[in-house]
């Protein structure tokens, strides 16, 4: 573990470098930002030294050159849909997108709702946003569309929308995730640019698949299994094939859409589309950055496994389906996985069999959990009446970083019997063991009075990136602890109680 694969600088170097080509190319660029430009944590993982924020340093580095669009579907307000990365809606992460640019050096002051139907939920969106200082736009569902490209490409389609004007060279079009019609508003915008005498392109920002891997690449089936539950398969693009004699990869949804896209441009533009294929269309440098390919391919080959568990635990929690879960598991099987190539997985069920063994099945052991350090050594826990599992994991974790002994007490016994005190007696909590977001609140607590605790909390870092397995879903106050930390979190999909409501 720790071993580098990836080279940031020379990816923003190349990146950026090919952006500016698309620039003088056509222009005023449109360019469509798929996937994450902020905490890409599936990239970091797949391509170990990759920076989660390294496309943002990309568009800092043009900054002056730059306008952001964020775009936002009615229906995913109506819905409240969900990022499952950092647990919050759509809607509030249109929010953390406008802050999290603005640190950067890029301020946000458009947002477009797409599919806008008058929707309320959309409408209060609007609302606050413009209380904010923020342009709001509406496009309304295109019509003719996918089909009718005179009507979609005419002032009746991409035309009536409302132009969003912009000053800089380079506009980016981002949203919270896909469907948010991020494609649909750099087509509306060419359209309005051409009619007025404008010249502008499209491109498109996407780090994955990686056109020039090869389509059995670990890194590209891990991406095909992030996206098994819409279906995307990784694909030769025959388009690229047939114009330049050389292999690329792209999905199957860019090639099925290609030749309706060639044909809007072509009507937008009044000329031959200048992509010969969907490969051509994008901006995609990230080959160009790894520097260590048998590095990579077992990252990609770990985050196969990590995907399956992630649909299968998703189906027992009624969000996800039994397809993502059947074709996440062929997808493991098809590149030759199991779930005991990931270590942690057997560890875990090891260190429950112990716990069960060495209690006798008292003190509620019905769960454990294993992580690796960076170092290589394999470290378990088990739950207990005072803590859940994760929070024995992680106390465990950073005293065998420290060399702590095991039987020390990080956390102050006095401040255990508060807190469990307090959910038992005030708050009057189903459960009183910790929780590990409780866990590292009373860790922090200690600090104060206790160096070994101190010792700990400083060594908490070091777990960032490291795999963990655990014989259960965690809870949400253990899920909230284990994103905190930034860990590479499996489990099995099994609850941890019969209980049908579970918030600790």
């Amino acid at each position: 573990m720790g071993t580098i694969g990836f080279d940031n600088e020379k990816y923003l170097e190349e990146q950026r470098h090919y952006i500016l080509e698309r620039v003088a190319q056509n222009g005023k660029l449109y360019l469509e930002c798929g996937g994450k430009l902020l905490f890409d944590y599936h990239a970091s993982r797949v391509l170990p030294g990759f920076d989660p924020n390294v496309k943002m340093r990309v568009f800092q580095s043009l900054k002056d050159q730059i306008d952001v669009i964020i775009c936002i579907h009615a229906g995913d307000i109506e819905r409240r849909k969900m990022r499952s990365d950092f647990g919050i809606t759509y809607d509030t992460d249109v929010f953390k997108m406008i802050d999290d640019f603005l640190k950067w050096g890029l301020k946000v002051t458009r947002v477009v709702i797409t599919r806008f139907d008058d929707e309320p939920g959309a409408i209060q969106f609007k609302n606050l946003l413009e209380q904010r200082g923020i342009t709001v736009y509406t496009h309304h569902a295109t019509r003719g569309y996918p089909n009718n490209v005179d009507l979609i490409a005419s002032e009746e389609g991409y035309g009536s929308n409302p132009y969003i004007p912009t000053e800089r060279p380079v506009v980016i079009v981002t949203a919270p995730g896909p469907g948010s019609g991020k494609l649909g508003t750099c087509l509306s915008q060419m359209y309005h640019d051409h009619r007025a005498g404008r010249k502008s392109g499209y491109s498109k920002f996407e780090t994955f698949p990686i056109w020039n891997l090869p389509i059995d690449h670990p890194v590209n089936i891990a991406y095909e299994s992030a996206t098994a539950d819409i279906g995307d398969q990784n694909l030769i693009d025959h388009f690229h094939v047939s114009a330049y004699n050389q292999i690329a990869v792209n999905y199957s949804r860019d090639l099925e859409a290609y030749p309706l896209l060639k044909r809007i441009l072509q009507k937008i533009t009044g000329e031959d589309c200048i992509y010969k294929s969907p490969t051509d269309m994008g901006v995609n440098r990230c080959a160009f950055g790894i520097i260590d390919d048998e590095v990579v391919r077992k990252a990609g080959q770990q985050e196969i496994i990590r995907r399956y568990y992630r649909a299968a635990c998703e189906y027992v929690q009624g969000i996800g389906t039994k397809d993502t879960v059947d074709r996440s598991r062929s997808i493991m099987a098809s590149a030759k996985l199991s779930s005991d190539d990931r270590e942690v997985v057997p560890a875990s069920m090891k260190a429950l069999q112990d716990g069960i063994k060495r209690n006798k099945g008292i003190n509620g052991i019905i769960c454990a959990a294993a992580i690796l350090l960076p170092d290589g050594r394999m470290v378990t826990g088990c739950n207990s009446p005072l803590m859940h599992a994760s929070s024995a994991l992680i106390l465990n974790a950073v005293k065998v970083l420290t060399g702590i002994d095991h039987e020390v007490d990080l956390i102050s016994p006095a401040i255990m019997q508060s807190v469990t005190k307090m959910k038992r007696d005030v708050l009057k909590g189903r459960g009183v063991s910790l929780n590990l977001d409780e866990v590292l609140i009373c860790l922090a607590m200690s600090c104060a009075i206790s160096e070994d605790a101190r010792r700990a909390a400083e060594v908490l870092p070091l777990l960032h990136g490291c795999e963990v397995h655990m014989t259960h879903i965690p809870s949400s106050g253990d899920s909230s602890g284990l994103r905190k930390l930034v860990l590479n979190v499996t489990s099995d999909p099994k609850f941890p109680t019969s209980n049908l409501y579970n918030p600790a």
